[in-house]
């Protein structure tokens, strides 16, 4: 039978995958030339950090309005159109945003097109495949975006080292015209269903009466605060960390670019096998135990700054493969106890809480290490910043404990 196939055979979902892989070619551009940028344009660290925050609450906010919008028309309307525009916001970016405020805007109307491509796709993917199976089938979903991370990362690394940032601001907003004409050709077959919104009870009632939902999204806002606020400052910190060793800044930022693009591809491995490992032990167990790894490499990690390398790309890619590994399972487990006519709504509400965080985060770790800029040692500003992070690991990890498998 077609769901005894391993995932890796089905046709639907690897094209999806693929697709998703081309529509994230620049999500990462902006971190990957972030120290080129800060140079040239003489940014402090608190702007910096604003630039990542304006994409965060532009992808909060269309991660909102898609989540609502695929409960009232459909997730794969609202996907596929969402692909479109992504594209087209892509190409904007990549030929006009040249410094701090056109990046600032044209970053974050990439982010205000881009939530289209993520939470409608949970939603198909919850329509498509058993509960038995939803773990590992939205690891592998998320495993996607973790390859499009790392693809953005290292085509921007290459593309930095050959003209600069311009080169990676041109060359990744191409890329997500291809993956736009992927999903439109894997998607013209789906069906386009739109649940009934008067059956059953109320998006209200399903929050104030279910203690899992509640859990659930408390638990994805403080994910995100960890995971969004360590991605956009480690490649800073890992380049920050070879200058400090003697490297030279361009070939620093180049270095580091192809380091945390393979702790991408490492975060690829972490979904897709922590979404199976909580199909087999449970998502309450998972959760927990990654929450917790995470908030102690967050306290850790920063305190590193000018160990050798291997120490410190090392510990990297254990940090990355624990943040981004509760995802697929926080993601699995909100299909779970949230009924399909009002799934959409509740993970607009969650998108807005978590990426609302993530916004928040990389600005207050830019706080910390602007505050502490004085000090005598580095690794005295960017151990505290970091500690910020793993606020975010406390908190997941309470909200893990609490939840009850239904």
């Amino acid at each position: 039978m077609k769901e005894k196939k391993p995932l890796w055979q089905d046709g639907w979902l690897m094209a999806i995958c693929i697709g998703r892989i081309f529509m994230y070619m620049n999500f990462m551009v902006y971190a990957a030339c972030l120290p080129v940028l800060r140079s040239e344009w003489a940014m402090s660290a608190t702007q910096a950090g604003s630039i990542a925050s304006g994409f965060s609450i532009g992808y909060a906010l269309s991660l909102a309005v898609a989540s609502w919008l695929s409960d009232h028309f459909g997730a794969r309307k609202i996907f596929v159109l969402a692909a479109v525009a992504s594209a087209a916001t892509s190409l904007v970016f990549g030929f006009y945003a040249r410094d701090y405020t056109t990046t600032l805007l044209f970053y974050a109307l990439i982010g205000v097109t881009q939530g289209g491509i993520y939470t409608p796709g949970i939603v198909l993917i919850a329509e498509r495949f058993p509960v038995v199976r939803r773990g590992s089938a939205v690891g592998w979903f998320i495993a996607s975006t973790s390859l499009g991370y790392a693809s953005s990362l290292a085509v921007s690394g290459l593309l930095i080292a050959l003209g600069g940032y311009t080169y990676a601001f041109l060359g990744t907003g191409v890329l997500p015209s291809v993956g736009a004409l992927v999903l439109w050709i894997a998607l013209r077959h789906t069906p386009n269903i739109v649940h009934d919104l008067n059956a059953g009870i109320s998006l209200a009632a399903v929050i104030k009466s279910e203690r899992n939902v509640r859990s659930l999204m408390a638990g994805y806002m403080w994910h995100c605060w960890e995971l969004i606020g360590m991605w956009a400052w480690t490649p800073a910190f890992l380049t920050a960390s070879l200058v400090f060793s003697g490297v030279a800044s361009v070939k620093s930022a180049e270095i580091a670019a192809y380091c945390v693009a393979a702790m991408h591809i490492i975060g690829a491995v972490a979904s897709s096998t922590m979404g199976h490992l909580s199909d087999l032990l449970g998502r309450r167990a998972v959760l927990t135990g990654l929450g917790v790894a995470g908030a102690f490499l967050s306290t850790v990690f920063g305190w590193l700054i000018g160990a050798p390398l291997p120490i410190v790309v090392g510990l990297m890619f254990i940090y990355g493969f624990v943040v981004i590994g509760d995802s697929p399972v926080l993601s699995a487990a909100i299909t779970e106890v949230v009924a399909p006519n009002r799934l959409g709504s509740v993970l607009a509400i969650r998108s807005l809480l978590g990426f609302s965080a993530g916004a928040v985060s990389p600005v207050a770790f830019g706080l910390v290490l602007d505050g502490l800029r004085f000090v005598d040692h580095a690794a005295s500003a960017w151990g505290p910043a970091f500690m910020v992070f793993a606020i975010g690991g406390l908190g997941a990890s309470w909200c893990a404990w609490r939840f009850r498998r239904p």
